[in-house]
């Protein structure tokens, strides 16, 4: 119960009691709500302004962690770069150099994106440079990995070239040495064995007992197997591919035939004496691009340093072929 307030009238010199107005309570109560609410507001206001909500702990909780991400994918990015550095550099100093192929300039390999900004909706964020930033070392750091993977592709086809090229060179001696009889006559200008007249000699004779093996000396796939070439006897013919012929005449008999494909190494013939022949031996030549080249240049295959400087230093002697 509300206490009774009096005031004392001094005209009729009596005490009165005190009639609060109903306008003036709800004036004061309006002043009373109005003054809460400020100082809620103020409260609110200081109190946000250095209390933080649960939410906006949350939330910058998250914010660091996206942060500290961010500057994790930074790094990795960093790392992937410095290793894509390393595969292009051996990429443009080995790979491509033994692969006789040019390099990709750094200008390829490291070309940005041109045109529009293609960013924008990432602007206007409290990290929006960090994250632009991230995003286009990522979008580089890809570029860069197509570039280096088609270089890739590129060399992978031309070690596979290069390895079939390596298989077809008639790189081995038609003959082993072990059945040798002796190396009779070699590239270049000889004695005719029937007219005694000095002429050119264009291939490689290897004197060995009849029935001696034969090896072809590169892959490739047997051309002719037949006597129907003037003065070489029974002989085969094997078409190397890019641009080479290896030549076998004078053959006792045949071990392949006609479209027949042969490895390096295998055996295709043995040694005979038909055609224009003095004695049992194997003549062997060697063609490129249809011209006739020095077989002494392809034996790097099965021979030592050794043997071949000895084969070297006996075809070199101008004597008499035997055909």
């Amino acid at each position: 119960m509300s206490k009774v307030k009096y005031y004392y009238d001094s005209e009729t010199l009596s005490y009165r009691k005190i009639e609060r107005k109903k306008r003036r309570t709800f004036t004061y109560i309006s002043i009373f709500i109005l003054a809460s609410a400020l100082f809620g507001f103020l409260f609110v206001f200081i109190a946000s302004q250095y209390i933080e909500s649960p939410r906006e702990k949350a939330l910058k909780r998250e914010l660091a962690n996206m942060q500290l991400q961010f500057e994790l994918l930074n790094k990795k990015m960093n790392e992937a770069e410095t290793v894509l550095e390393n595969i292009a550099q051996r990429d443009n100093t080995l790979y491509r150099m033994y692969f006789e192929t040019n390099p990709i300039p750094d200008e390829q390999r490291k070309a940005g994106f041109g045109g529009v900004n293609r960013y924008k909706s990432l602007e206007g964020f409290d990290n929006s440079k960090l994250i632009i930033e991230s995003h286009k070392k990522l979008d580089i750091l890809q570029k860069q990995i197509v570039v280096q993977s088609k270089s890739l592709d590129e060399i992978a086809k031309l070690a596979e070239e290069k390895e079939k090229l390596l298989a077809a060179i008639p790189a081995i001696q038609p003959v082993r040495n072990e059945d040798l009889t002796r190396m009779a006559s070699g590239y270049g200008y000889r004695s005719d064995p029937f007219t005694k007249v000095r002429k050119m000699h264009w291939g490689m004779d290897f004197t060995a007992p009849r029935g001696t093996p034969i090896y072809a000396t590169g892959d490739g796939i047997v051309t002719r197997a037949d006597s129907n070439s003037s003065g070489y006897g029974r002989h085969i013919r094997i078409d190397h591919g890019y641009g080479y012929v290896s030549l076998y005449a004078h053959l006792y008999k045949y071990n392949v035939r006609k479209n027949q494909r042969v490895k390096r190494g295998d055996l295709i013939g043995f040694v005979g004496n038909s055609g224009r022949s003095e004695a049992p031996h194997l003549h062997y030549e060697i063609f490129k691009d249809g011209n006739r080249i020095n077989p002494i240049n392809f034996y790097y295959g099965n021979l030592s340093a050794e043997e071949f400087n000895d084969l070297l230093e006996k075809a070199s002697i101008e004597n008499q072929s035997l055909d």
